[in-house]
């Protein structure tokens, strides 16, 4: 029994490992102009809203670095803009521009679009299958990783 077990959830390790196949294929469909860094930036700041680029950082998960050059690559061409926080003249706030909403709209076409070619033989039924058990995988992570942080905190 215990075999089945470990079986089953190294094959959906395995599995899920192979999602990097998946990643990379959105990132090549990305425009030349907004590859994943920025096109991350401005998925998190529809997503969650004007924000410090510390809390940038920590959504996702690279140091301020990284982030500072993601944010860089997607202020240049306006796609978002950074404004003086409140109560604090030395800080700043990264903020969604119209034209950063417009370049993510069109990010979620070209991926739709994407989506739509490489799934064509998937019912419908089987795609929302699919979005309903990988939200409730992300959700017990999320889960997990909140309950870890209050034990720690």
């Amino acid at each position: 029994m215990a075999d089945q077990h470990t079986d089953r959830y190294a094959e959906l390790a395995r599995q899920l490992s192979a999602i990097g196949a998946v990643k990379r294929g959105i990132a090549r469909m990305l425009p030349v102009e907004c590859p994943s860094g920025p096109a991350a930036v401005l998925t998190l700041l529809d997503r969650h809203g004007e924000m410090r680029m510390s809390r940038l950082a920590e959504l996702l998960s690279v140091d301020m670095s990284v982030t500072s050059r993601h944010a860089a690559h997607a202020e240049e061409p306006g796609w978002i803009e950074r404004l003086p926080a409140p109560g604090d003249r030395r800080s700043r706030l990264l903020r969604l521009t119209p034209e950063g909403r417009d370049m993510l709209d069109g990010l979620a076409r070209r991926t739709a679009d994407m989506f739509a070619r490489t799934l064509d033989d998937w019912s419908d039924d089987e795609v929302g299958q699919l979005v309903a058990m990988l939200a409730r995988l992300r959700e017990s992570f999320r889960d997990r990783r909140a309950s870890a942080d209050r034990i720690t905190a």
